[in-house]
């Protein structure tokens, strides 16, 4: 008898969302069956190891399991599908900025198959207008810098390549931090503010094209290169004076 019930428990479970859905849904559940069934599982439950989507992300990434979608809601699946970031080639590689290979049609039905999996939250509606640059330029130096260094243009640490932030719209930069892809830690709203996500989306969109009043900026490199280069020309400075005056003084 129990065998009988876990066994219809388990058919309405995976008949949810398509009979729960629209024919988005419906359309949504055919890609997702086509493009992300083969690392997700069925339904976005991860088999046979079963890994919270927040909990276990890391433990997920390390392992090499992709994590359950449910619960994820239609924030992570927007962003990991308009970046580029998946589908992945196979597990346990970073996910990076690359083409996307759906369409708008086809990636909205995707993110409303994923959010039709359990409540989760909605794609974020930033208003970098309302932010403050000042205080915007604080947030990212103390929370983002360090990865992505100050000027938005990625890095290296430990296990991970930060990406540079030149092509993400606002959106995307606002789902970054809620979800927190890869190694990245992810913020909640008690450690920064919609008003603070704000003023931080409005940073990183001035340093796409800062205003580079102190001269030559480098290509944006980062204060290390830079002062590298600054370094290397003041040698090359210096050996070419002390070469001009040695010759003078053979000369007299």
């Amino acid at each position: 008898m129990r065998s009988v019930a876990a066994a219809v428990l388990v058919a309405l479970a995976f008949a949810a969302p398509a009979s729960a859905g629209s024919a988005q849904v419906l359309q949504g559940k055919h890609l997702f069956g086509r493009y992300c069934v083969a690392c997700h599982s069925l339904n976005g439950v991860t088999t046979p190891k079963t890994i919270g989507a927040a909990a276990g992300r890391q433990q997920a990434q390390q392992q090499a399991v992709a994590p359950s979608l449910r619960g994820v809601g239609a924030l992570a699946a927007d962003f990991y599908l308009r970046t580029g970031y998946m589908p992945l080639q196979h597990l346990g590689l970073q996910p990076r900025r690359s083409r996307v290979i759906f369409s708008d049609e086809q990636i909205k039905a995707i993110v409303a198959y994923v959010a039709s999996l359990g409540p989760g939250p909605a794609i974020p509606q930033p208003h970098p207008q309302q932010g403050n640059l000042s205080e915007g330029q604080h947030l990212f130096a103390d929370n983002c810098a360090g990865c992505h260094q100050i000027v938005a243009e990625g890095g290296y640490v430990t296990g991970a390549i930060p990406p540079p932030l030149e092509d993400a719209t606002s959106t995307q930069i606002a789902e970054a931090v809620r979800i927190g892809p890869y190694v990245m830690p992810h913020f909640t709203k008690k450690a920064i503010s919609t008003q603070q996500l704000n003023s931080i989306i409005d940073y990183v969109q001035y340093a796409k094209h800062p205003d580079d009043a102190g001269g030559w900026s480098l290509g944006h490199l980062g204060p290390v290169p830079e002062g590298l280069v600054t370094w290397f020309i003041a040698v090359a400075v210096l050996l070419f004076v002390c070469m001009v005056i040695g010759t003078r003084f053979r000369r007299e």
